[in-house]
């Protein structure tokens, strides 16, 4: 699979730079606009493909005879919002004249992301490169060619050393046009962030990570927005978003200053249990194909997540830190005070002072970043059920009650702000008492919806860390835990203990490595003092996105043990690139550098992460 991307609009292609089987495809805003898109070139081999840009193919094809090439192709595809171009040049590098016949095959079918990915298929009536939807909107494929050829095949007469060139322009008309920022150009982008490594190798990770995250952006009009992954998931979701921009501060101000606008704007106003909407609650995802848009799927607007709330409250705070910008947090002061009532009611259904979550059967069954159905197990193996309360998220409530507090006394409300520190402690004490497993030197996975603790060793306790939830005395022992042999892999975190009845290193939430799950660990090393630690991790993920063809790091990787000059074994569907983990890498930086805020700043050692 070969993804491409730029804007709201990207490509999924074979291995060969071609469309026709399974999900391959281009589409825009969660709707296939080409099932098909295959050149035909009788005799030709490809010799040559790379993407130098995440919007851009380049392409040899050779047609050899003996051992010589007789014509060379070179091919271009630039992506662009809303189309593309596909340039072919073709040349006569021999001594006798050649005919050739080119023809290229492309046809549309409109389905939605989702039915190309695998759902139960809707019936349509294309007609030919134009579709009128259930909900009467209007899509089409528009291709012209230059020299034109209406039945889509050149003929190409070509002299000794003679070129001729075809292009193809595709333009993608969607009823989901807003004008919005304009994307920074790649140059720009990456002067934005003037970061600088000694080791050759860790500054080509760095820079594939600052590309990626370019490609990955999106422009709406409340600003710039990441999609969480290609290619799967190019559209605005809360919670990648949220800590993506979170890992890219401060640099990235402009991004997260898009994202908190974004998700105000779209923040929960009713009770839906369709959409798990509630008043306050920050979104999960939002989908424009068809089958989100009538409803058939819940996701057109869909609130599904626990966490996306309370990190939404943490990512302004943050971005407060770094911009000083104290007017947008008097601006967004009704959105954050609505995002609190929410996790104090609504996730709270039972007052017992934690936030919960119901599966929806509809929807995700699982509302935490860990969101397949079997992640949430106990020591027997057997699944959590009822209202699952997870360990993380009270850790992220935890920061943005204390967020809440600074807020309320910048915008001179101290008796407001007190209220806000004290159920701050409360939650953290009441947290420690719930969830800490002394036998163990851990916290629960979760509580089932019997209040009763996962009692499994799991990657989550970095997230608490990273928090501030835990108790100082307590961290050391919760550190050496985690860093002991069945959760750490020497690559990262296990999101699993190895030995838990459910333990899989090629699950996708039960022992499999999470770069970006490592990468907040670290975070939290570095605020309760484990500066060394802390460098361990950030070294072992920039080894790890060097044992990778395109320096990546790649959404997870297999959870088996290091083995000294072995790659990680890869998980077969990882999306690449990936939002978060992008981030990551600029995060890790960030930590070893001592720049986390309220954590005494530490020069690096000597190693990969040093400084140029």
């Amino acid at each position: 699979m070969l993804p491409l991307k730029e804007d709201d609009t990207y490509a999924v292609l074979s291995d060969q730079g071609m469309v026709g089987e399974h999900e391959e495809g281009f589409y825009r805003h969660d709707t296939r606009y080409l099932s098909r898109y295959r050149w035909n070139l009788p005799g030709f081999h490809l010799l040559l493909s790379e993407t130098p840009r995440p919007d851009h193919l380049v392409q040899h094809w050779g047609l050899i005879v003996g051992p010589d090439q007789k014509v060379g192709l070179r091919r271009e595809l630039v992506l662009y919002r809303g189309g593309f171009r596909d340039s072919l040049e073709v040349e006569n590098t021999s001594l006798e004249p050649h005919i050739l016949e080119l023809s290229l095959d492309a046809a549309a079918d409109f389905v939605d992301l989702f039915e190309a990915r695998g759902w139960h298929r809707v019936t349509r009536k294309v007609t030919g490169f134009s579709y009128t939807s259930e909900d009467g909107l209007e899509v089409a494929t528009r291709l012209e060619a230059q020299p034109a050829a209406p039945d889509g095949r050149w003929k190409l007469e070509l002299k000794p050393h003679e070129k001729a060139r075809i292009a193809v322009e595709a333009r993608f008309e969607s009823p989901f046009d807003p004008h919005g920022t304009e994307l920074p150009s790649y140059e720009e982008w990456i002067r934005r962030f003037p970061l600088h490594l000694s080791s050759g190798r860790s500054q080509q990770v760095l820079e594939q990570a600052l590309t990626d995250l370019r490609a990955l952006l999106f422009s709406l009009p409340e600003g710039l927005y990441p999609a969480a992954g290609i290619p799967w998931y190019v559209c605005p979701f809360g919670r990648d978003a949220l800590l993506t921009a979170y890992m890219m501060l401060p640099w990235g101000a402009e991004v997260a200053k898009g994202v908190l606008t974004y998700l105000a704007q779209h923040q929960g106003k009713e009770v839906d249990p369709f959409r798990d909407e509630a008043p306050g609650k920050i979104l999960h995802e939002v989908r424009l194909g068809e089958l989100s848009r009538t409803g058939k799927l819940p996701f057109g607007r869909y609130y599904g997540t626990v966490d996306a709330t309370p990190l939404f409250v943490i990512l302004l705070e943050r971005y407060w830190h770094d911009t000083g910008d104290l007017a947008f947090v008097r601006q967004l002061q009704p959105n954050w005070e609505a995002a609190l009532s929410w996790m104090t009611t609504y996730a709270d259904p039972d007052g017992d002072g934690l936030l919960e979550f119901l599966p929806n059967e509809k929807g995700l069954t699982v509302q935490s970043w860990k969101d397949s159905g079997d992640s949430q197990s106990h020591q027997d193996g057997s699944l959590a059920k009822g209202a699952i309360t997870v360990s993380e998220v009270q850790g992220y409530a935890y920061a943005a009650y204390r967020a809440a507090a600074g807020f309320y006394r910048a915008l001179g409300q101290p008796e407001l702000a007190q209220g806000w520190e004290a159920r701050a402690e409360q939650i953290k004490e009441l947290f420690h008492q719930k969830f800490w497993l002394p036998e163990l030197a851990t916290y629960a996975l979760a509580l089932d919806g019997e209040k009763r603790p996962l009692r499994v060793l799991s990657s989550n306790p970095g997230h608490l860390l990273w928090s501030g939830i835990v108790p100082p005395e307590i961290a050391p022992a919760l550190v050496r835990t985690l860093f002991s042999p069945a959760l750490w892999s020497g690559w990262g975190l296990r999101t699993l203990g190895a030995g838990e009845v459910r333990y899989n290193p090629l699950s996708y939430h039960n022992g499999s490595v999470w770069p970006h799950d490592t990468a907040i660990f670290a975070g939290g090393l570095a605020r309760y003092g484990f500066h060394q630690e802390a460098q361990k991790v950030a070294e072992a993920l920039f080894r790890l996105a060097m044992t990778q063809h395109d320096l990546r790091l790649p959404e997870l990787v297999g959870g088996y043990e290091r083995h000294e000059g072995e790659p990680p074994v890869p998980y077969p569907a990882a999306c690449r690139p990936q939002a978060w983990d992008a981030a990551a890498v600029v995060y890790l930086l960030r930590v070893v550098w001592g720049m986390e805020p309220g954590v005494r700043a530490e020069p690096p050692q000597e190693g990969l992460l040093s400084p140029a």
